[in-house]
């Protein structure tokens, strides 16, 4: 077998396991939000901190792209940058 073909048996067979495990998440979200229900109810601090730790989930890949974006086209954006520059300095 070719190699893109192992890779793409791979990437279905995860993509296979993730679909039949999307139950017991959905439960586990259900879970998490009775608890932060509850916890905000009785003053405590676990829903804000919940709030917190699902922001920082979010933000991180989008933080780990601008990254890769910019180490990859770096040189194109400091030549955009200078000539940029020169046409309107």
């Amino acid at each position: 077998m070719k190699r893109t073909t192992h890779i793409s048996v791979g990437i279905l067979l995860i993509l296979l396991i993730t679909a039949l495990s999307v139950n017991d998440l959905s439960a586990q979200c259900a879970m998490c939000k009775a608890v932060a229900e509850d916890s905000l109810e009785d003053g405590y601090g676990i829903a804000m901190g919940l709030n917190k730790g699902i922001m920082l989930i979010m933000f991180m890949p989008y933080l780990l792209l601008a990254i890769l974006f910019f180490g990859f086209f770096r040189k194109r954006i400091w030549g955009f940058l200078k000539s940029f520059s020169q046409i309107h300095g």
